[in-house]
């Protein structure tokens, strides 16, 4: 199973940007999916997440009316709206998933190898 993010890159603030991450390989299903973004030097954090069939978000405070989290269940893929960048949104974005490879098998959290987003002045 792999995660591939994509979609970033640089921007001016004020701007957006659309990231996108798809799910790839052999599994039974996949459940909550997840962004999270790290900063250099400072911790990974939490960003939005979607439960399976996009029934419930949640989102940290800090991107709260800016971005928007979404999925496609039929394509394996989950998305990140961002609007209205600020330059402390500057970070490597990662996509997470819970996914069950197997109806056997348990839950498993995947990651992504990360998107950098740059936001300028």
């Amino acid at each position: 199973v792999q995660l591939q993010a994509s979609g970033g890159g640089l921007v001016q603030a004020g701007g957006s940007l659309r990231l996108a991450c798809a799910a790839s390989g052999s599994f039974f299903r996949i459940d909550t999916m997840r962004w999270y973004r790290q900063a250099p030097g400072k911790q990974r954090e939490l960003v939005a997440s979607i439960t399976s069939g996009g029934r419930t978000t949640n989102y940290a405070d800090f991107v709260k009316g800016r971005f928007t989290i979404s999925r496609d269940s039929t394509e394996n893929m989950v998305y990140l709206q961002m609007n209205s960048l600020k330059i402390e949104d500057s970070a490597v974005y990662y996509c997470n998933a819970d996914i069950k490879r197997d109806i056997a098998l348990n839950w498993y959290g995947y990651w992504g190898q990360g998107t950098l987003v740059t936001v300028s002045s």
